[in-house]
């Protein structure tokens, strides 16, 4: 039997992975439910998918504190708070310090089939844009857990997709975009399950567990 994930989902824009995942729920598709919304700012449009589920706010800037550390701790302290077991970064565009309780806590997906396309700088069209100037075929998503580095913590699951030879930047970005609608929910899911474990940068994912029906052994 799954476990229902109280999770904490942190945005910086549209809200569209939010949504996403808040549909999945709703359809029973996602043992999990969002216990608490973080914006990096007042002023993104993907708060009223939180408003109108009732799903409490907070609001922390990065403009309002003076280190890294002290912006990561503010967040991380709400996390806690809500009791979240994992921080789900949703186009969540703000540089983070992961404390040490939440190692293979906090899950990015990014739009690129890592190692390629990613690091500092590298996020939305810019990743799409660079993979088809490099002529790449396939190209896809990565849900990965948060370390320290931009996108360099250990993989959960890809998806891959195709590049076409009239794709433009935006084509490519919905392409992939509906992979990634596919992987997040079904990555968390799998914790969800407890078939993740996590041994250096290497994610093992166990089969499903079947539970054994009462007298299947009985011979007749």
């Amino acid at each position: 039997m799954a476990k229902k994930l109280r999770l904490a989902v942190f945005i910086s824009g549209t809200g569209r992975t939010l949504k996403n995942l808040i549909e999945y729920i709703h359809n029973e598709q996602l043992s999990a439910e969002i216990v608490i919304v973080v914006s990096s700012s007042a002023n993104v449009t993907g708060l009223q998918h939180a408003e109108k589920e009732s799903i409490p706010i907070e609001i922390i800037e990065r403009c309002s504190y003076e280190s890294l550390s002290e912006f990561s701790e503010a967040n991380f302290s709400v996390c806690r708070a809500a009791r979240a077991d994992y921080v789900v970064l949703a186009g969540y565009l703000r540089r983070l310090e992961i404390p040490s309780d939440f190692e293979n806590r906090v899950l990015n997906i990014h739009p690129s089939l890592i190692p390629s396309f990613c690091g500092k700088g590298y996020y939305g069209n810019i990743v799409h844009s660079k993979a088809l100037e490099y002529g790449v075929k396939i190209s896809g998503c990565t849900v990965h857990f948060v370390d320290q580095e931009y996108d360099t913590g250990p993989i959960i699951l890809q998806k891959a997709v195709e590049v076409c030879e009239d794709d433009t930047a935006n084509i490519l970005n919905d392409r992939v975009f509906a992979a990634e609608c596919q992987a997040y929910p079904e990555a968390l899911e799998l914790l969800a399950q407890s078939r993740v474990s996590v041994k250096g940068r290497i994610v093992q994912i166990d089969p499903p567990k079947t539970q054994k029906c009462v007298g299947e052994d009985i011979d007749f």
